[in-house]
This record gives structure tokens, C-alpha cells and sequence, in this order.
């Protein structure tokens, strides 16, 4: 079989819950999840291609020739709900020209979506298929059973697929070895395109070496989620590989909790030590589970950030949120991350449940008194599968995203009902004042333009500052325009290859 998949470009939407500006400098990220179906669909003996259309600004046309050109059997696609009505546009656009090409390709889609609406993205008449659980067994037992020119597809596990008119959810009974599950094929990517704001290495890419998290954070869709984390051998042979392969030289751990298993943190760090690997990395943790001698022994092997998650300045809003974690702890645990030479990222959230002017003010405070060398301010958001979610979909009688999924809701604000007295406009102006209040002081715009060890990241800072404090957003949406001169260079490269 002939798989390839496509990672489409998205625009800013109005429901996300990061600013406009901060969304176009965050970064830009590889594709990991489908990066880690083509290594499965490689290992089960199919020929892939993977085209990150987003980082190389490809337009449908060009993907469409270069698809022709390769003539695949399955076309996927990761369907996010928040960029679902375009991803659902692109694949309308491809599967048409294909099949005019005379072209009969099959369409399979995956993704976080899946697990809460898989008879929803299903129905849609662009799509085929649909990989409700991780792609491990769900891709090669589909490949099989198309080559065998099965019809019923019942016994793939996981599959969503539509029989006459019936949408069918097989279940998936096999459980997820995260260990066994091959590298991401990250030589399909251009890796030398992606980076995210504080980037300082080329090359870089992202990791998750665990799935799940065991914690219950309120407003968090992995919450109470199994904890399913690959062995530290695992973890340090994908870094060689990401080193001697792929160039890397700094690596951002997405886990949702890295530092949850001390020991086996500590097993990565004399790994990674051992094989005398030359990279930074940065990961997440909570300031409850990161003491001093396991940030000492993570810096010692390269990890020079770390992204906590806060919150807030109120513990009764961190009560209200359930985060388990005390206002005295986080000031201790930045402090000891400072002493060891750790860069520290702290995430709080804007618009949580009893949220005023004044809290949001005590807040940015508290994260001031950190000294916090990054921060985001997000607006709180009823994400899929949340308690939040569940309390807004009951709360309001409807569900947005699943009539955002199925074609029948606009991109707007969502309702936020657990705010009393304060509106979607007030905590988008309260974020947008939580950025300025924070960066605009003099002594730490001077430490950071001090730390900037190339003109590239001094103006990427610069520019950002700048849009955060006189930009209202509006126009087209450019993801990291940083990048831009060799994105040109290297979409020119990858046309010349594919036409």
C-alpha cells in the first residue's frame, strides 16, 4: 500500500485560547503524531510520504500535483478539533482531484478528535476512515485487510468505518505498549524549519516520551488519563537518532508530565550523559514533583527549561481547578530551579471559575514575583472530554465542537458559564493586559535582550514585544514569520522534487 499524509496550514480562530500574537510566535512544530503513523504504516512494509504542507506554506494545488505524482492508495490526515472544518477542506479538495486523475485513494483520518467524536468526523462523505485509538494496530491490520480487498472491516481494531449507511466503531481490546511503538519517522520532515519561541539550537524537534497523566487538573483533557511511559533506553535511543540523523540539537519534551517518575527522569539524564549527546531540551512538570537534586541532575544532562504549570496566583482558584499544588510550593520550587540555572516558563490561565479584575491583577503579581523568564496567559476554554466541558455542554444544552465537527457552528467565542459578571471581551482584554503588565518592565526587557545570543532572536523577541504592545491582530495569519526566507528556500527545493 501506498500511504500519504498530508499536514495542512490552519488559520488563527476566534475560540482558541491563546492571543492572536502569542499563537504566531509560538512556534513552528513537526507533526509528530502522523510522523509516528508513517513509521508504523514503514515498519508494516507500505511505502510513505509525508508532506508538512503547513511549515512549507504549500498550497492545495502544489500538494495535490505532488500527490498525483506519487499515486497513493490511502490519503490521512490528523483531524484536530479545533482545525477541523479545514482540514476537512483540504481533504474535499485532494480526494476530488485524485479521483479525477483517476486516482481511487481512500481517505483515513486520525487524532485526539476521534476518541470524542468518531462517529461525527466520520460521517463526513470526504472521509473513509477514521483511527479512533493510537495508529499501533489500527493501520496495519486496515492495510491488510484492504490488500486483501476486504469489505468487512469489523476486525480492525479501533477503525471507525461506514458500512452502506451505517457508521461503524470497532473497538480496540489490544492495550498500548508506548514502548514498542517505532521512532517517529522524522526523516520525512524538514527539521530545519521548526522551532518555537525560546528556540536557541537548530536543528529542533518535539518528543513525548509518555502518554496519560495522572493528575485530575479541571480544565485538562489527559487528566486521570492511564500514565503509559516509554523506558528511559527508548527515550535516549530516539534522541541519538533525532542527533545523528536528523541534526537535532534541541528537543521539547511535550509530555504532559515528565518529571512524574523520578527515577525514571534520572535514568534519561545518565543516558543521555553516557551517549555524550549535544543537546539542550526543555520539558513540563508540576513544582511538586521536580525537587532540587532531579533539576540538578537534569541540567547536568542538557535540560536548560522547564514549562510549569501554575495557573494562578489564588489558591482558591487553584483549589477551584484541582491542581493539588500550594502557592508556598511553587515559590519554592522556582526558586530552587533558578539556583540550579534552569530558564523557567510558567502557564496561567485567564478567565478561570470566580475570576475578576482583581484576581487577574493578583495573578500577574505572583508571576512577577517569580521572576519567571517566560509566561503565558491563556484564556480558559472548554476543552473536549474536560469536566469544563461536560459542565458547559450540560449548562447550555449543546455541544459546540460536536456542531462545530459536523459542519453546523461557527468559529466565535465560546461561553464561558462558570464566570459570573465578566465577559469573553474582558478576559481577552485582561490577557492581553497580563502580557504588557509582565513584559513591559525595563529591568527585564534588558536581561532578556542581554541573553539573546544571536541578532535572530533578538529581533524574533523584539518583534514579538512590539506586536503585544500595538498590535490588535487582524490580516493574514503567518505562524512564526521568523522562518520565513528559508521556508521560501526550502518550498522552492521541495517543488523542484515533486513536480
Amino acid at each position: 500500500m501506498r500511504l500519504a499524509l498530508v499536514f495542512n496550514p490552519f488559520s488563527y480562530k476566534t475560540h482558541e485560547e491563546n492571543l492572536r500574537v502569542v499563537q504566531r510566535y509560538f512556534g513552528l512544530f513537526p507533526p509528530l503524531s502522523m510522523s509516528w503513523v508513517a513509521s508504523i504504516a514503514r515498519a508494516a512494509g507500505h511505502e510513505v510520504i509525508l508532506i508538512d504542507a503547513r511549515s512549507l506554506r504549500l498550497t492545495m494545488p502544489e500538494v495535490a500535483a505532488a500527490l498525483k505524482k506519487f499515486r497513493p492508495d490511502v490519503v490521512g490526515a490528523m483531524m484536530t478539533t479545533y482545525m477541523f472544518p479545514e482540514t476537512l477542506s483540504w481533504l474535499k479538495y485532494l480526494r476530488a482531484e485524485l479521483h479525477t486523475a483517476g486516482i481511487k485513494c481512500k481517505v483515513l483520518v486520525g487524532g485526539y478528535n476521534l476518541r470524542v467524536y468518531p462517529n461525527e468526523s466520520v460521517s463526513h462523505p470526504e472521509i473513509d476512515f477514521g483511527c479512533v485509538e493510537q495508529a499501533y494496530y489500527t493501520i496495519p491490520a486496515l492495510f491488510a485487510a484492504l490488500e486483501r480487498g476486504e469489505t468487512d472491516l469489523s476486525a480492525v481494531p479501533g477503525l471507525a468505518w461506514k458500512r452502506g449507511a451505517e457508521i461503524v466503531v470497532n473497538p480496540h481490546p489490544q492495550k498500548i505498549n508506548f514502548d514498542a511503538f517505532p521512532n517517529p519517522a522524522r526523516d520525512l520532515l524538514p527539521n530545519d524549519l521548526y522551532a518555537e519561541f525560546p528556540t536557541r539550537r537548530k536543528n529542533f524537534t518535539v518528543m513525548i516520551t509518555s502518554l496519560g497523566c495522572p493528575f485530575k487538573c479541571a480544565f485538562c483533557e489527559a487528566g486521570g488519563c492511564e500514565y503509559n511511559p516509554r523506558s528511559p533506553a527508548t527515550v535516549v535511543a530516539e534522541m541519538k537518532e533525532c542527533v545523528e540523523r536528523d541534526g537535532v540539537r534541541e528537543i521539547d519534551i511535550f509530555d504532559y508530565e515528565f518529571t512524574g517518575e523520578r527515577q525514571r527522569v534520572l535514568d534519561i539524564c545518565a543516558g543521555i550523559k553516557r551517549e555524550k549527546l549535544d543537546i539542550n531540551w526543555a520539558c513540563r512538570s508540576r513544582v511538586d514533583t521536580a525537587d532540587p537534586e532531579l533539576m540538578k541532575a537534569m541540567y547536568s544532562a542538557g535540560c536548560r527549561r522547564i514549562y510549569w504549570g501554575i495557573e494562578s496566583g489564588s489558591q482558591a482558584t487553584l483549589d477551584t481547578l484541582n491542581k493539588g499544588i500550594k502557592l508556598e510550593k511553587i515559590v519554592e520550587t522556582m526558586r530552587a530551579s533558578r539556583r540550579v540555572g534552569l530558564e523557567n516558563l510558567g502557564f496561567f490561565l485567564v478567565g478561570v471559575p470566580g475570576e475578576t479584575r482583581e484576581s487577574v491583577r493578583q495573578t500577574v503579581e505572583f508571576a512577577k514575583k517569580l521572576d519567571l523568564d517566560y509566561v503565558q496567559f491563556s484564556k480558559l476554554l472548554a476543552k473536549p472530554l474536560t469536566p469544563l466541558w461536560k459542565d458547559m455542554v450540560k449548562s447550555t444544552g449543546k455541544d459546540y465542537w460536536r456542531d462545530w465537527v459536523l459542519g453546523k457552528e461557527t468559529d466565535r467565542d465560546l461561553p464561558r458559564p462558570w464566570l459570573k459578571g465578566m465577559t469573553n471581551e474582558q478576559v481577552d482584554e485582561l490577557a492581553r493586559w497580563a502580557y504588557k503588565s509582565y513584559h513591559s518592565r525595563p529591568l527585564f526587557l534588558l536581561r532578556h535582550a542581554l541573553k539573546c545570543r544571536s541578532f535572530a532572536e533578538f529581533f524574533r523577541k523584539t518583534s514579538a514585544f512590539l506586536a503585544m504592545m500595538f498590535s490588535r491582530g487582524g490580516g493574514r495569519f503567518l505562524a512564526y514569520p521568523e522562518n520565513i526566507f528559508k521556508v521560501i528556500a526550502r518550498r522552492v527545493k521541495w517543488k523542484a522534487g515533486n513536480e
